[in-house]
C-alpha cells in the first residue's frame, strides 16, 4: 500500500466505521422494535381487518373494549400483579439474607445451605412441575395463590441468591467489622451497613424477579385453573379449535406490556447500578 492509498483509508476509514456500527445498531433495533410494533397494530385493527394490518387507516378501541369488558381478563390481570408483588416481596426478603449469609459465613449451615442452593439449581424447572402438581394435589394447594407463589419464590431464591451473593462480596467488609467494634450486633451491622450498601442490587434483583414471575408461564398453566386465572394463560386460551382471535391476544399482549415497559423504564437505572457492584 503506498502512501496515497494509505492516507486515502486513514481519511474514510474512521466515517466507513462510523456508518456500519450505525447501519449495525439500526437493524438490531428495527428487528427488537418490529414485533411490538406489528402487534400494536393488530391490537387496533378490526377484526375482519387484522390480516391486513398494512391496508387502509381503519384502527378502532373496540378490541381494548372487549378486553376491559371481560370480567376472566381483568381477573387475570389483577391475580398476575398480586402473584409477581408477593413472589418478589418473600424472594427478595429470603435472598437478600440468604446472599449476605453465603458470602460473609463459612460453617455447616452455610455449606448446607450453599449445597441445597447448588442442586436445586442444577435440576431444571420444568422437572419440578409434575411432582409440584401432585403434591399440590395431595395438600389442596391447587389453583390458589400459595400454590402459584411456593414455586415462583423457590426459582427465584435458587438463582438470585447467587448473584446477591456475589453483590455482597463485592462490598468491603471493613465498615461492618468497625460497625460491631463498636457495639452492633451481626443483624445491626447488616441492616446499618450493608443493606445501605446493596439497595442497587436489591433494587435490580426487585425488577428481575417482578419480570419472571408476571411473564412466568410454564407453572402458571400447570398449577392453576378457574379459580386463579392468570394473564399469561388466559392470552393463549385466544387459540381455540374455530381459530385465532389476533385482535384480542394482541389487545391484551399490548395492556401486558404496559406495567412491564413501565417497570422497566423507571427501575433501568437500579439495574444498571446493581450489575455494575
Amino acid at each position: 500500500m503506498n502512501t496515497l492509498q494509505r492516507r486515502f483509508f486513514d481519511f474514510f476509514a474512521p466515517g466507513a466505521r462510523r456508518i456500519s456500527f450505525a447501519l449495525t445498531v439500526t437493524v438490531v433495533c428495527f428487528l427488537f422494535a418490529f414485533p411490538v410494533l406489528w402487534l400494536i397494530l393488530t391490537s387496533l385493527r378490526p377484526q375482519s381487518g387484522v390480516y391486513y394490518v398494512y391496508r387502509g387507516l381503519d384502527f378502532t378501541l373496540d378490541s381494548f373494549v372487549q378486553v376491559f369488558a371481560n370480567e376472566r381478563l381483568v381477573q387475570a390481570f389483577v391475580n398476575s400483579a398480586v402473584i409477581a408483588t408477593l413472589a418478589t416481596i418473600f424472594s427478595i426478603l429470603v435472598t437478600v439474607s440468604s446472599g449476605y449469609m453465603l458470602s460473609r459465613f463459612r460453617g455447616p449451615i452455610a455449606s448446607g445451605w450453599f449445597g441445597i442452593i447448588y442442586a436445586l439449581r442444577c435440576v431444571p424447572f420444568v422437572t419440578w412441575v409434575l411432582p409440584l402438581y401432585f403434591v399440590e394435589q395431595r395438600y389442596g394447594l391447587y389453583d390458589s395463590y400459595v400454590g402459584l407463589l411456593l414455586p415462583h419464590i423457590a426459582v427465584h431464591i435458587c438463582f438470585f441468591s447467587w448473584l446477591m451473593k456475589g453483590f455482597f462480596d463485592g462490598i468491603d467488609p471493613s465498615m461492618e467489622q468497625a460497625a460491631l467494634i463498636d457495639g452492633c450486633t451481626r443483624w445491626g451491622a447488616f441492616y446499618r451497613v450493608a443493606l445501605p450498601s446493596a439497595v442497587p442490587a436489591i433494587s435490580a434483583l426487585s425488577v428481575l424477579s417482578w419480570l419472571f414471575s408476571w411473564n412466568e408461564f410454564l407453572f402458571a398453566l400447570i398449577l392453576t385453573g378457574q379459580h386463579t386465572p392468570v394473564i399469561t394463560v388466559v392470552m393463549a386460551q385466544f387459540v381455540s379449535e374455530m381459530g385465532m382471535q389476533w385482535n384480542l391476544m394482541a389487545a391484551t399482549a399490548v395492556l401486558a406490556l404496559v406495567p412491564a415497559f413501565l417497570l422497566t423504564l423507571f427501575g433501568q437505572k437500579y439495574v444498571i447500578q446493581g450489575l455494575k457492584i
